[in-house]
């Protein structure tokens, strides 16, 4: 499958997958509001993630991809290896979820320690539902990487919708049976909890079947295979060992944050808000810097594996300058209508200037982590850990103390300081990044990905400040934009459209050479294409 079309792939299933996402957390709000008892389950529910990614995420993404390219030239097709690797990595799964589960009320205090006592009896009986997600999570991962490495590219972006829409229909059998609205820790009932926990676990479950199903493209047959020795372990070990610590150094950081946010949770935006935040945040990454960024990691470490090393610069040079160009428009777009698209997650209009402060405070480090997407990946293609996880590293490193920083701040702007610093401390990570990657690759056309930026700058401040007027023009925060959840999405579009037509309009002026590329990619969305 061509770079072209694996993005497109991607980008509409990761779109789709993200709309769902949103609708899902609408309905989440209003079935259990946007305060105690949302908390409790936001961090019952964000702890099988939290897990996942130490034990998981980093590693798959870092080790298995590579050494699945690599194993694939074999006579075999690489069977051998990834039926040792699966028989492997199921053992290691069930045995973190063993563990993970025994745990659960060490590590709801671990996360949210600030919480009331109801609030920790709530997310505990939360996290015992919620803990076996690790489990399949995992799964998912392993089947979703294997098809990726061997570029079926779909299975794994796609797959996720299954779950939000069984999230989806969880959470509106509950509002049907129990009433929507938030209620007081003290006021759920064991049926109000087995409705809202089977429901998040339901639907990580049938995600993983989803991709099980693709199984058979990959022309690969599984059999249990316990004889590790000679698939390469030692090296495997080493280089998952620092990804390992590199994605546990950001989960550190993270309980810090989650604890920061704990300490205003009743009285200003804490866990829930700061999450969906975190979710609008993430939604154009997701779609373009996974979408375009995702084929690109796999033909670096195809390019590596066959010592092609002069073509790495140019795929990192490509995959920088495409992926700023949407990312800086998504920037401008959502900063301008931060407080309309904060009032889909949000009960008032006050929650949503609230929750616009903190999507402002991540939005800072949304260019700089886009980049960091290519730069990073670029790394673990040349089989390389050991380097990200020292600049990840100095990132949690300054992230807690930002985030520690923003304890003074009044519960209002918390957690919109603990979101600014996070940002920060991404933009940190990504200059060291470059830096350290220049001295494995040598030039990484570095003055191009500038020069781009400096354009795609340009375009964005007309962009953002015509979409900022149209929303002040259609009654500001009191308006009819932040009157309704519905009204609040119809605004936040026609604010990101009036962006769009001024930031690609200066592009057309200034004769922007990434816009070819980009146009290319969107019209493949057209029908026919």
């Amino acid at each position: 499958m061509s770079l072209g079309r694996a993005s497109v792939l991607i980008g509409a299933g990761t779109l789709i997958s993200r709309v769902t996402g949103l609708l899902r957390a609408i309905v989440l709000v209003a079935a259990l509001g946007a305060a105690a008892s949302a908390d409790a389950f936001s961090v019952a529910n964000s702890l099988p993630t939290s897990i996942y990614m130490i034990v998981s995420t980093g590693i798959l993404t870092a080790v298995i991809v590579p050494q699945i390219v690599t194993a694939s030239r074999a006579d075999d097709g690489g069977q051998r290896f990834i039926s040792k690797l699966f028989t492997l990595g199921t053992v290691i799964l069930l045995a973190v979820t063993a563990a993970a589960v025994a745990s659960a009320p060490l590590l709801v205090r671990l996360y949210a320690g600030e919480f009331s006592d109801t609030q920790i009896e709530l997310a505990t009986v939360f996290a015992y539902w919620c803990l076996p997600q690790i489990f399949f999570y995992g799964l998912y991962a392993l089947v979703g990487e294997t098809l990726n490495a061997r570029r079926i590219f779909g299975p794994f972006t796609w797959a996720p919708i299954v779950n939000n829409i069984v999230s989806i229909a969880g959470f509106g059998l509950f509002i049907a049976l129990f009433g929507g609205g938030a209620k007081a820790p003290d006021a759920w009932t064991s049926g109000m909890i087995t409705v809202v926990g089977a429901s998040a676990t339901a639907g990580i479950v049938i995600q993983t079947l989803v991709v099980l199903l693709f199984w058979q493209r990959t022309g690969l047959r599984l059999t249990p295979d316990f004889r590790w020795r000679g698939m390469g372990l030692g090296n495997i070990a080493r280089l998952a060992g620092w990804t390992f610590l590199m994605v546990l150094v950001g989960q550190l950081a993270a309980i810090v944050q989650s604890n920061v946010f704990a300490t205003a949770s009743g009285e200003g935006p804490a866990q829930t808000i700061a999450g969906n935040a975190g979710l609008i945040f993430i939604l154009p990454y997701s779609i373009i810097a996974l979408s375009i960024g995702t084929p690109y990691f796999t033909q670096l470490s195809e390019h590596v594996a066959d010592r092609r090393f002069a073509e790495v610069p140019k795929d990192v040079s490509a995959s920088v300058r495409v992926t700023s160009l949407l990312i800086v428009f998504s920037t401008a777009a959502l900063a301008a209508a931060s407080v309309p698209i904060s009032r889909v997650f949000t009960q008032s209009q006050d929650q949503a200037v609230d929750a616009a402060v903190v999507l402002l405070g991540y939005l800072v480090g949304l260019i700089p982590l886009g980049i960091l997407f290519t730069v990073q990946r670029t790394f673990y293609a040349y089989n390389d850990t050991r380097t990200p996880f020292l600049f990840t590293l100095v990132q949690a490193v300054v992230a807690v103390v930002l985030a520690l920083a923003a304890l003074p701040l009044p519960p209002e702007i918390r957690a919109a300081g603990v979101a600014l610093g996070q940002s920060i401390s991404i933009l940190v990570q990504v200059v060291i990044a470059t830096v350290l990657l220049r001295r494995i690759v040598g030039s990484l056309r570095v003055r191009m990905w500038m020069l781009s930026l400096a354009r795609f700058l340009v375009a964005a401040v007309p962009a953002g400040a015509a979409g900022w007027g149209t929303f002040v023009l259609l009654g500001g925060a009191e308006g009819w934009t932040t009157s309704s959840i519905v009204l609040g999405a119809v605004g936040a579009m026609l604010i990101a459209l009036v962006a769009a037509v001024v930031y690609f309009g200066v592009l057309i002026v200034l004769r922007a050479p990434e816009l070819a590329p980009v146009g290319t990619m969107l019209r493949r969305f057209l029908p026919g294409r």
